[in-house]
């Protein structure tokens, strides 16, 4: 079984900031910011354009509870 990662861990390991990912998705940082501390739900259109951007599949990630 491999060990799943957080949106932003595999941000940063793919060395890029919140503004890099929001500039290849398209959105703003906030909106980042917002996944990545579970502020917000992320589509599944994102999900599958973040781990594309980062070199991760699907499975390797965590998505965070949505708390709002």
């Amino acid at each position: 079984m491999k060990t799943k990662i957080t949106l932003a861990a595999s941000r940063v390991n793919a060395g890029m900031t919140q503004e890099d990912i929001a500039q290849k998705l398209g959105i703003s940082r906030s909106m980042i910011n917002d996944w990545e501390n579970g502020k917000r739900e992320m589509k599944t259109v994102y999900f599958i354009a973040w781990c594309h951007v980062v070199g991760m599949s699907e499975d390797e990630i965590i998505l965070p509870e949505a708390t709002t």
